[in-house]
């Protein structure tokens, strides 16, 4: 199977944890196949904040897991198909840079940065983020 630079997809972290623990909320979702399906293609993408955000979450206690944290990391970032996409110079440029009104959130900003400079679409459930799409400046797959 090939792939194209539209068949990219981002995950936002909420949906990259679901993903892995295989969560009702992600299976209930239109979007699992699209994600799936991107597996198979070789183009699920994680940025590098996601990583941040998943261990701070779990320093938080707001989630757990039943490995040590930079082991799931690990283990989920050699999921099928998953590919890191590191925090770039141009992605945090451009994430101080977006277009039309976004939120200060550093890892959303960094997010979207991201999806921007691949030419992906962020699979995410959140609503900031899914507003911004609908103002045009980011292709999102609602979760």
């Amino acid at each position: 199977m090939s792939r194209s630079e539209s068949d990219l997809l981002l995950l936002d972290t909420h949906v990259w944890i679901w993903l892995m623990s295989e969560s009702a909320r992600l299976a209930s979702s239109k979007s699992l196949q699209v994600i799936q399906r991107a597996s198979k293609l070789g183009s699920l993408r994680i940025a590098a904040i996601s990583a941040w955000e998943v261990g701070m979450l779990e320093a938080k206690n707001r989630i757990s897991f039943p490995i040590p944290c930079l082991d799931w990391v690990n283990q989920a970032l050699n999921a099928p198909g998953v590919s890191l996409v590191p925090l770039l110079p141009e992605i945090a440029i451009e994430s101080s840079r977006l277009p039309g009104t976004f939120h200060g959130d550093p890892a959303d900003r960094i997010l979207v940065a991201s999806a921007r400079k691949l030419g992906a679409h962020l699979v995410t459930d959140d609503s900031k983020i899914k507003k911004y799409g609908k103002d045009g400046h980011l292709q999102v797959i609602p979760v």
